[in-house]
């Protein structure tokens, strides 16, 4: 168990807690509380630009933090129906900036039909954006331990668009990423509708707020299984950027800046009923891999398979974002 698990469970072990409250520890992305018969979905998140999201387009910005404050919501098999924040703004930020940023957060909403309610705001050295939603189940909650062996791996969406931002940011000063860097507006994904039919089918999900190797080695452990992937659908952009930086792709995979798609299972049987209702809804997702036995974690890539066993780098362990990416980098290309 990491050092951040360890003191999530003390402080876990000293709340009190209510027999509302459904969901055990790490059971599932979003609270699950039970108040007069139903159901309701709470999740609270905190940004800052320790999460190496761009901030050269405030609109983006706003759109980004909002679909990552409600993904939760989404990854639990819910609809989202209250927004709350709390925005401590940066002293530098101008006042078109802090609009821009708004009408971002305020896009996300409106296109996902949520309220509002109010929030805090502040001012800093630096920016922290903290998001509250309370949602409710569209029919029954989805845990993160229900995979099965031979259950499909799929994902709502392309790998690498949050990693990609941390390194066009860290590397900013390099001439040959320059032009990339100004033409790229990654905007993440807002997967309510993917989010309908994921909740009819989903064994287990999962968002990938801290990329797609974080999210998938959580949901095999939380339900005690192992797995096997292949053909990891990478961001062009990304792909273009790590072969003019000479790294490997699958650094796209294994970094912890997420795109806040949806990482599920379904059952190996469902499978053709689900893409069917997905194709009808134009819909798309990619299949990445399988649920295998306890024990196994691999990644065919390149016509090699690695296990992924011993893999052990967390960006919470070093204090140097840098010293995290060389560390990274070597284990890469030691392979």
């Amino acid at each position: 168990m990491n050092k951040e698990k360890e003191l999530i469970k003390l402080i876990a072990s000293v709340m009190p807690r209510t027999r509302a409250q459904l969901n055990k520890l790490y059971e599932s992305d979003s609270e699950i509380i039970r108040y007069k018969n139903n159901n309701f979905l709470f999740t609270i998140d905190e940004f800052s630009q320790e999460d190496m999201l761009a901030e050269r387009d405030p609109n983006i910005l706003g759109w980004n933090l909002a679909v990552g404050g409600i993904s939760d919501i989404l990854a639990t098999g819910g609809k989202p129906l209250f927004y709350a924040h709390s925005l401590v703004i940066n002293r530098k930020w101008t006042k078109d900036y802090i609009k821009l940023f708004c009408q971002g957060v305020a896009a996300v909403l409106k296109k996902s039909k949520i309220f509002f309610i109010g929030g805090d705001f502040g001012k800093s050295e630096v920016w922290r954006y903290t998001v509250v939603v309370i949602g409710k189940p569209i029919t029954k909650p989805i845990l993160r331990t229900k995979a099965a062996i031979g259950d499909l791996i799929y994902l709502s969406g392309k790998v690498g668009t949050g990693n990609l931002e941390a390194v066009l940011t860290l590397h900013s000063d390099k001439k040959e990423l320059e032009k990339i860097g100004k033409s790229v507006r990654n905007r993440f994904r807002l997967r309510i509708k993917e989010a309908v039919l994921i909740n009819r089918y989903a064994t287990s999900c999962i968002d990938t707020s801290d990329g797609v190797f974080h999210a998938l080695n959580t949901l095999a452990e939380m339900s005690n299984k192992g797995y096997a992937t292949k053909n990891l659908p990478y961001i062009r952009s990304g792909l273009l950027v790590t072969k003019l930086l000479a790294i490997p792709k699958t650094i796209l995979f294994l970094g912890e800046c997420g795109e806040y798609e949806l990482l599920f299972t379904i059952k190996k049987e469902d499978e053709n009923k689900f893409l069917f209702r997905a194709r009808k809804q134009n819909l798309r997702f990619f299949k990445i891999g399988q649920i295998t036995k306890p024990g196994i974690k691999t990644l065919s890539e390149d016509h090699r398979r690695i296990d992924l066993n011993g893999f052990n780098i967390r960006a919470r362990s070093y204090q140097e974002i840098n010293v995290y990416l060389k560390k990274l980098v070597n284990f890469l290309k030691r392979l």
